[in-house]
């Protein structure tokens, strides 16, 4: 049994990753819904919670059938990601998480996310500042370290482990790679050996099918795993990887109506969540996700992207649906 502090997370656990503009409330029910035993909020900034700006303080709705779930929070001052610890866990989450993972350049060079990879003292420092700061467990997601010539995530491990993690994320490429070519789970494996390691290891990056999760699980030894982009209108994916790692079988894949059902229930959360407009344009990055790979869809997604009426995007789905049942649509 995989446990973070006195969660339990069962014997191999799956946890969906925090995605800045793609986690939020919607697309985590229906990741829940399909299997996703671990969640997290998108990252939230510590100086944008201090101010209370609302689009920061917005991220911290959370809702009981999603437990357990942690907020993540990055920064790149110490007190302040102290005192915005305090105000997360005010919201009741399971845990906290601390990202020193993101590569992306408006955070990194301001000093936060993966830029901590540069300044290991400073993030042990800022780590225990959180750690000390509340009740719950404190988990970290980070990266091999900032470039190929300073892949330090082995002290890395050893040392937040030390001041009280008690989890550790890791995604398989440096700062510098961001998403770019295959990731390297190797060290990732390497922390798993260390006799030092106690705490539960979850290895990040490029599982996007059941085949790949079992192969990493038995080549690298880790405690469970982050599934991130490979959810993105796919939820199914989750309980796809369970099935397989349980019976070495492989489900057949969503109906188009099942695709259907999925994006309509997060559309309609995404409208309740957010008003009309703004979860209407918010859903757009998601209709190409939910439908890729079926002929003849593209007039449908074109529509779906320019309504700006939820009903009229209801009915859209509505016609969708109507096609399978008429085989309009082929798998390509």
């Amino acid at each position: 049994m995989v446990k973070i502090g006195n969660i339990e997370l069962g014997e191999f656990p799956l946890l969906l990753a925090p995605m800045e503009d793609v986690s939020d409330p919607p697309f985590r029910a229906v990741c829940k819904e399909n299997g996703a035993d671990l969640m997290y909020t998108e990252f939230i900034s510590s100086e944008g919670l201090i101010r209370d700006a609302a689009k920061s303080v917005r991220k911290l709705d959370i809702f009981e059938y999603e437990r357990p779930i942690g907020i993540q929070l990055f920064g790149s001052d110490i007190e302040t990601m102290r005192a915005c610890t305090e105000i997360a866990t005010q919201a009741s989450p399971d845990l906290i998480d601390i990202n020193y993972g993101c590569p992306v350049k408006n955070v990194a060079c301001r000093g936060a996310g993966a830029a901590l990879l540069q300044d290991i003292p400073k993030m042990v420092r800022m780590t225990e500042a959180v750690v000390k700061a509340t009740h719950l467990p404190v988990t970290v997601k980070t990266r091999l370290g900032w470039d190929d010539t300073t892949k330090n995530i082995l002290e890395v491990a050893e040392r937040l482990q030390d001041i009280g993690i008690q989890a550790l994320t890791v995604h398989g490429r440096t700062r510098v790679q961001m998403y770019k070519g295959a990731a390297d789970w190797t060290l990732i494996g390497r922390i798993k050996e260390n006799p030092r390691t106690t705490i539960p290891i979850f290895g990040n990056g490029d599982i996007d099918s059941p085949q790949k999760a079992l192969a990493y699980k038995n080549r690298y030894g880790v405690d469970g795993i982050m599934i991130g982009r490979a959810s993105i209108g796919y939820p199914w994916i989750f309980n796809e990887v369970k099935h397989y790692l349980r019976t070495g079988e492989l489900l057949t894949p969503p109906t188009l109506a099942a695709r259907v059902e999925a994006c309509r229930k997060h559309l309609d959360f995404s409208v309740r969540w957010k008003g009309e407009i703004t979860g209407i344009l918010e859903m757009r990055r998601h209709y190409t996700n939910y439908f890729r790979g079926l002929n003849h869809f593209k007039p449908y997604r074109m529509r779906l992207v320019e309504s700006l009426s939820h009903e009229e995007l209801n009915g859209i789905l509505s016609e969708i649906s109507e096609a399978y049942h008429q085989a309009e649509f082929v798998t390509a």
